[in-house]
């Protein structure tokens, strides 16, 4: 005799196939989880070099600018702001000073260095430019090397 032939139910097709495909396995995601390692290991460190060479740019651009302002400061006043007045004096007009166009910062306030510090200010010095403008970098102390290195207008 001649079985006939049974076509199978389509919905319950769809439900063994539902139970048959789970989801990814943890060897799946492991191996994915890996690969993500890898790559954050590989590529982190490179991002974090950058991100200290641009401060590091950011530094020396604040000091041209705070160097013009000074410059500025002095067509003005016929001097630089001495080390107890520091930079200060491009934000508020000193004491003894009778021609002040200031503010001669923007905001009205001296920035801090990109490490968050106040910029080291000094005048008269025995060089030229007759002031210095330095950053201690991202240790805040004085000497260092790498990002932790000093930053001025003065090369030393």
């Amino acid at each position: 005799m001649i079985q006939s032939l049974r076509l199978p139910d389509y919905a319950l097709v769809r439900r063994v196939r539902r139970a048959a495909d789970p989801g990814f396995t943890l060897i799946e995601m492991l191996v994915v989880l890996t690969i993500i390692g890898l790559i954050v290991g590989l590529v982190g460190p490179r991002v974090l070099g950058y991100l200290a060479e641009s401060r590091t740019k950011t530094a020396k651009l604040q000091i041209e600018s705070l160097s013009a302002s000074l410059d500025l400061f002095y067509l003005d006043t016929g001097r630089y702001p001495t080390t107890s007045e520091g930079l200060g004096a491009l934000t508020e007009r000193p004491a003894d000073v009778t021609i002040w166009n200031g503010p001669y910062l923007k905001g009205d306030r001296v920035p801090l260095d990109p490490w968050g510090s106040h910029y080291q200010y000094r005048s008269p010095v025995d060089h030229m430019p007759p002031y210095e403008i330095s950053s201690f970098g991202s240790d805040g102390r004085e000497g260092g090397t790498g990002d932790a290195a000093d930053i001025s207008n003065v090369e030393h």
